[in-house]
């Protein structure tokens, strides 16, 4: 357990440090925000801010977790290192992405077919990867089974697994980058989402099918392969994200860009694949659903019908121009967020004590 509480702190310590040593270095080089000339008003003035932040809490993340394991003497797990993975490579597309913004002032970035080539390579690795290194109970970092709070129903099979694997990949991305218009938004609602997983990855470490001669209920045990370090990945994300909220809140010091809500989004998928809890991340992660279907229904409704449903999609946006201010909107959503995990947290709890 020491190794969750040293992630934490540490990711937390490096973000709170780092964080404006590399706004130092960003607004030195130039590296500022392109923003859009059709969003709201108000946006015009956070142009030139540095952008490409996602690269202090990957760093720290990356560094917090390798240090939790030195200290403690514990040793790195496949699915650790997996979901790692997954956001490091998830976050160097995104990094590729903001980079071409800045250097070429072209606020689309990296083209669509080379972007969504870049997330298919690092998701496919991924979900295949984590079909192999069986541990002795016989499970690998992900399964083959759907998943609520644990897996349910039949295989579904390799293949389809990797495609489903993708979607959410592919979904959650998207999701936080989309979430990532406010100053502190994307970033306060993962906290909240990555110490929901802390906490899963501890109870399902503590209720583990490897103790079950010791629980009372066997029956309700979990059968996932590394929880206690998911917990861990999960806790370094928690602090590294809290720290780095510091200079993110608004007026925002600094923004996290595609390098982080990638890698953000990757890091979600991640822990839901390999923790079992796939379906229940759609609650979790209930505001980037939410913010999400904003923009499908807006796109939808107007290449069917040439009306709009909202002033301006993703959703924050329409409240901003309803007259809300930005602040106004972020903690609003925080809220919106916050009663998600909770609800979340609720029903794993619930789906535990069910199989008892």
């Amino acid at each position: 357990m020491r190794q969750i509480l040293f992630a934490g702190v540490i990711g937390l310590f490096l973000t709170l440090v780092g964080t404006p040593l590399l706004i130092k270095f960003l607004a030195r080089k130039g590296y500022g925000q392109f923003i859009r000339d059709d969003g709201p008003r108000e946006h015009h003035s956070k142009r030139g801010t540095p952008t490409m932040g996602g690269i202090a809490f990957i760093l720290a993340t990356l560094i917090a977790y390798a240090l939790a394991k030195v200290i403690t003497g514990e040793d790195p797990t496949f699915s650790g290192v997996l979901v790692l993975f997954l956001m490091a490579g998830m976050g160097l597309v995104g990094f590729l992405d903001d980079y071409i913004k800045i250097v070429k002032q072209r606020s689309l970035g990296l083209r669509a077919k080379a972007k969504m080539a870049g997330q298919l390579m690092v998701g496919i690795a991924f979900a295949v990867l984590s079909l192999q290194f069986a541990d002795s109970q016989n499970n690998t970092p992900a399964s083959t089974k759907l998943s609520f709070v644990t897996d349910f129903g039949w295989s579904i099979g390799p293949v389809i697994f990797v495609v489903w694997a993708l979607f959410m990949i592919l979904a959650m991305s998207n999701g936080v980058n989309l979430t990532d218009g406010l100053d502190g938004l994307a970033t306060g609602a993962s906290v909240m989402v990555f110490g929901a997983y802390t906490f899963i990855g501890i109870w399902q470490y503590q209720e583990s099918c490897v103790n079950a001669a010791t629980l009372t209920n066997p029956a309700a045990c979990f059968e996932v392969r590394d929880p206690l370090d998911l917990a861990v990945v999960a806790s370094a994300l928690m602090g590294a994200c809290f720290g780095f909220l510091w200079w993110n809140t608004s007026p925002a010091k600094i923004f996290m860009g595609d390098t982080g809500s990638l890698a953000l989004g990757g890091a979600l998928a991640g822990l839901a694949i390999c923790s079992r809890t796939e379906l229940l991340l759609a609650l979790l992660g209930g505001l980037f659903v939410l913010i999400t279907m904003s923009v499908v229904i807006q796109v939808g409704s107007f290449r069917m019908t040439g009306k709009r449903v909202f002033r301006m999609a993703p959703l924050q946006h329409h409240f901003e121009l309803k007259g809300w201010s930005e602040v106004l909107v972020v903690v609003r959503f925080w809220i919106i967020q916050g009663m998600c995990v909770i609800v979340g947290l609720g029903l794993f709890y619930a789906g535990w004590a069910a199989e008892k």
